[in-house]
């Protein structure tokens, strides 16, 4: 006789391996824009404790670099002791909320700006760097060692200063992803070849993460299921890799991703291409190159709901552990879904941008329909203060904290 799993209502409690969460909503990472100095301000705290109070269940602090070179550029918060009080302080703020707080570290490698970090960016191996008009430097073997031991560092402080959980940054072909995607990692070394060695480095960095954190922190590792480009890194071996990383027994979920920052972004966010509001505050040759090349690069991907469903599913019929589903869950009959077809947790990301208190108002009207309307102009207000340039609000909250917001031109 078979028995019917009993379908979880999202916005009931639930756990996440350690960590005691008051729905199955999370906010997944998107990077705040809101840290000139490499430190916690009080708009980031704002960002944070605004969904906090708008209901979900832990919200995903981004990007948290484990090395100064490993940020995307200057601004972002990298481990260190004078970010820890700072960090401290986002932590109670959230808790205050009734929310939990994740926190997601990683290493940017070859997305990693070395011309506004004033550090040399690592990849796999050596590349061109468009966005740093550069060549990345293949990561030595001291520099994997030192790399994996910087992520266990920053785990440990994560759990010092108050983190609920660890979201650990295998995707997006940043640092990790570009060992795994076979279109970047050229390797002649035990770390390239065969996708056994180029995932050695990814599950390093997990092991030592978890041991940082023991018992105490949940573990998450965002990953990709497909790069999105030919040649790259694709379910005929991200399943096989998430079954690695099952096995290794060091997680205690997985958010499922998808998409290159360095060569399809689109892939990811789907819906409209601002390309004049995301070129317009970069550099003069990189503004140039965007608009000659940034219909190579920007490809159209018309958004539709759950749009990461159908190859999410492939996951969740190989693997036994907990999966997140992120991509287009913008209201309660898509979390419904993604709960029937198995998934544990949700991740949204823009429709939070636009309305942070869209959880509470499903929770009192499950008729509730995101305003989001995927135009992704949020993602080229990145320089100057993530928000959602349709929201009057958000942007007066900025022009009112001295932050000028990005429109589309």
């Amino acid at each position: 006789m078979t028995t019917t799993r009993p379908i979880p209502d999202p916005l009931s409690p639930t756990t996440l391996g350690p960590v005691r969460l008051r729905n199955r909503v999370i906010k997944s990472a998107t990077f705040e824009g809101a840290t000139p100095d490499a430190l916690v301000t009080d708009r980031l705290i704002e960002y944070h404790t605004a969904v906090g109070r708008g209901g979900v269940g832990m919200t995903t602090v981004a990007y948290l670099a484990v090395a100064p070179e490993g940020r995307t550029e200057r601004g972002q918060v990298y481990w260190r002791p004078e970010a820890l009080p700072g960090l401290r302080r986002l932590t109670e703020a959230v808790h205050a909320t009734g929310a939990k707080v994740s926190a997601q570290i990683g290493h940017a490698g070859p997305v990693a700006n070395s011309r506004s970090n004033g550090l040399p960016s690592l990849a796999s191996s050596a590349r061109f760097n468009p966005l740093a008009m550069g060549f990345d430097r293949a990561a030595t073997h001291d520099d994997i060692r030192r790399i994996v031991a910087a992520h266990g560092s920053a785990a440990a402080a994560a759990r010092e200063v108050g983190f609920d959980a660890v979201e650990v940054h295998l995707g997006h072909t940043y640092l990790a992803g570009s060992f795994l995607s076979p279109k970047l990692n050229r390797r002649r070394d035990e770390f390239g070849g065969a996708l056994a060695n180029r995932a050695e480095f990814p599950r390093r960095i997990l092991a030592a993460v978890k041991e940082a954190v023991g018992d105490d922190v949940a573990v998450i590792a965002k990953m990709n299921m497909s790069d999105g480009v030919r040649g790259g890194f694709d379910l005929d071996e991200s399943i096989p890799f998430a079954r690695m990383l099952q096995t290794d027994g060091h997680l205690d979920a997985l958010e499922l991703t998808g998409g290159s920052s360095l060569l399809n972004p689109m892939f990811l966010f789907r819906g409209d291409i601002p390309l004049a509001a995301m070129a317009a505050p970069q550099p003069p040759l990189l503004r140039l190159g965007m608009k000659m090349f940034g219909r190579f690069l920007f490809h159209d991907y018309p958004y539709q709901p759950l749009y990461f469903r159908d190859l999410a599913l492939q996951f969740r019929r190989e693997l036994s552990m907990p999966l997140i589903l992120l991509g287009g869950v913008t209201d309660l009959d898509g979390m419904r879904t993604a709960m029937s077809d198995g998934f544990e947790y949700v991740a949204m990301a823009r429709a939070l941008l636009r309305e942070p208190d869209l959880i509470n108002k499903i929770s009192r009207d499950a008729a509730t329909r995101s305003r989001c309307t995927h135009c992704n102009l949020c993602a080229a207000s990145i320089f100057t203060g993530t928000h959602c340039p349709l929201d009057a609000e958000g942007t007066a909250a900025l022009v009112a904290a001295g932050t000028r917001p990005v429109v589309a031109p």
